[in-house]
C-alpha cells in the first residue's frame, strides 16, 4: 500500500498542532504531534532533577526514557512515560521551553528519530515539528512551512495559556517566543529552516479556520488521488 506523508514545520506558537489535528481529522490520517514526544523527555528530566540543557545529565538519563504513544480513540495522542500517562503534564511553558532545550541534544535527537519515521512507514500520517521536512521525512509528499509574526504567536500562545489557567503576562510568552526562535533557529542540529521544496505559508492575518482551509487546498492539490 502506498502511504502518504504530510510536514509541517514552523516556529513555536504558529498554530502547527491546530492546523494538524484538524487536518488528520479531515484526511483521516495519523496525526503525530513530534512536539510531545520531546515535551516528554524533558519532563522525565525536570522530574528527575535534571535540567534539558545539561547535556551530561540528559546524556545519563535517556536510557532511562521509555515513550509509548497511543490512540485511545478521544481525539488526542496520549504521551505514555514509562507506563504512566503524562499527555496533560507536559502542555505547561515550562515543558515548552525544555522540549526545545532537550531537543537540541544529538542523543534525544538520535534516540526519537526512528519512533518517527517507524509511524510514517505504516501510516498515512502528518506531523508537526521543526525539522520533518528537513530531517525526519525528507521525502514527504508535501511539506508545509507555517508561520506567523513573533506577536501574532504570542497572542495565540498566551490566549491558549490562560485557557489553561496559567497566569502570565504577554510580554512574557513574547519574550520566550522570541528566545525559542532564537535557540532553534541557531541550534547545531537540525535548526529550525524551510526546506526549499516546502511551501511558505505565513497565517499572521488569517483566522483559523481560514489557515486550514488554506493548507488543505495545498495538501489535495499536491496529493492528488491519494486523499
Amino acid at each position: 500500500m502506498r502511504y502518504y506523508s504530510i510536514a509541517i514545520d514552523g516556529p513555536s506558537g504558529a498554530g502547527k498542532s491546530t492546523m494538524a489535528k484538524a487536518i488528520s481529522a479531515e484526511l483521516g490520517c495519523v496525526y503525530l504531534d513530534t512536539g510531545a514526544i520531546y515535551r516528554t523527555v524533558a519532563y522525565h528530566m525536570i522530574l528527575m532533577g535534571i535540567s534539558p540543557k545539561d547535556r551530561d545529565g540528559v546524556n545519563r538519563l535517556i536510557d532511562d526514557v521509555n515513550i509509548k504513544i497511543e490512540f485511545p480513540g478521544d481525539g488526542r495522542q496520549h504521551m505514555i512515560l514509562n507506563g504512566y500517562d503524562v499527555t496533560d503534564e507536559i502542555r505547561t511553558s515550562q515543558i515548552s521551553q525544555g522540549a526545545s532545550q532537550v531537543s537540541a541534544h544529538p542523543v534525544v535527537r538520535d534516540v526519537l528519530l526512528d519512533l518517527q519515521r517507524d509511524m510514517a512507514k505504516s501510516n498515512n500520517v502528518i506531523m508537526d515539528g521543526r525539522d520533518i521536512g528537513t530531517v525526519v521525512l525528507p521525502d514527504a509528499d508535501v511539506k508545509i512551512f507555517l508561520t506567523a509574526s513573533a506577536r501574532e504567536r504570542a497572542k495565540r500562545r498566551l490566549k491558549e495559556l490562560e485557557e489553561k489557567g496559567e497566569k502570565i503576562t504577554f510580554q512574557q510568552v513574547l519574550a520566550d517566543i522570541e528566545e525559542r526562535d532564537e535557540r532553534d533557529s541557531t541550534r547545531a542540529i537540525a535548526p529550525l529552516r524551510c526546506a526549499p521544496d516546502a511551501i511558505r505559508v505565513d497565517t499572521s492575518k488569517l483566522n483559523l479556520q481560514q489557515s486550514i482551509d488554506h493548507l488543505l487546498s495545498i495538501i489535495r492539490e499536491k496529493l492528488g488521488d491519494l486523499v
